[in-house]
């Protein structure tokens, strides 16, 4: 993270060159004043002023950080969340340049996406993170729901996908201290204008954009906006304990259940199975070619055709 921030700080000319070496034995929070005023810059497409003029919440979006580019907002936001970033503060970036997805995988993030961090600071149960990134996947899909996407569904636990391809995921990430969590860091991912012939090989086939699904160019800061309003109404509901409304709502939009999957979990070995539905902890629940049944916390499903 410090290497990061440093090279941030770097690229926006912040630095010269003879003083890096110096700013090595410099204490890393004593940078966070100049993050946040870089990330009250006058940005070219992400605008802090279209995003904030009919914003509907109370506290997600109220401090918010946009950033020309950065590697990865989640790495922003975790440096922000120790240097007294407010809850629900938002970090923004119009491009990514070494963002990472879930299990490491890399994420690409041109021009064009919606590339945004959210900082909550709140008390929660480690059983309970995998419920916030389902809760997360609604709010997205409902945010959608309202430029005219109604076909978007959730493939568990962290993608959003639209006629079989991703538009979209999620990666969260919890800041514990002594096995407490002290902040969550919730990323979110959305392709929304930009063609996907510009990603690599191997994404382009399974990947898919809002514009391409539409048919026109969308507007990505009433997008954004649309979701942060999505997502402080779901976490209200998360912290007012209504779990069985989330997974209900989850259900609704599943691209998982019902589906024959290879399961690959880490430290075991993959297995094929058929997805009955959700357990009220977040977890997969697969009934396996033997019948017997699996929860699924962590690791990766594969749809097989």
């Amino acid at each position: 993270m410090r290497n990061e921030i440093i090279n941030l700080l770097k690229k926006e000319e912040k630095f010269s060159e003879k003083t890096i070496d110096e700013l090595r034995d410099v204490e890393i929070n004593d940078f966070a004043e100049m993050i946040k005023d870089l990330g009250q810059q006058p940005t070219e497409y992400i605008k802090r002023e279209e995003i904030v003029k009919d914003l509907n919440t109370e506290q997600i979006g109220k401090e918010l950080y946009i950033f020309k580019e950065v590697m990865s907002t989640n790495t922003v936001a975790k440096f922000l969340s120790a240097n007294h970033a407010e809850n629900g503060c938002v970090i923004l970036s119009e491009k990514q340049s070494n963002a990472k997805g879930r299990l490491g995988k890399s994420w690409e993030s041109p021009l064009g996406g919606i590339w945004l961090s959210i900082i909550l600071k709140s008390q929660v149960d480690h059983s309970k993170l995998p419920m916030i990134t389902l809760a997360t996947g609604v709010a997205v899909v409902k945010a959608l729901e309202k430029v005219g996407i109604t076909n978007a569904e959730i493939k568990w636990p962290n993608d959003i996908m639209i006629n079989g391809k991703k538009v979209s995921g999620i990666l969260t990430e919890a800041i514990t201290k002594f096995n407490t969590i002290e902040n969550i860091i919730i990323g979110v991912g959305i392709d929304a204008n930009f063609d996907v012939d510009i990603l690599s090989k191997e994404l382009q086939e399974g990947t898919t954009t809002l514009d391409t699904e539409l048919g026109h160019r969308v507007d990505e800061n009433e997008i954004i906006r649309l979701f942060l309003e999505e997502f402080e109404k779901i976490f209200i509901l998360f912290n007012d304990g209504g779990f069985e409304q989330i997974l209900k709502e989850w259900r609704k939009y599943s691209y998982s259940i019902g589906k024959i999957v290879e399961v690959r979990e880490p430290f075991n070995k993959s297995y094929d199975g058929y997805v009955l539905g959700i357990s009220r902890e977040g977890a997969l629940v697969v009934e396996k070619i033997d019948g017997t049944l699996e929860k699924v916390i962590s690791g990766e499903c594969i749809i097989k055709n």
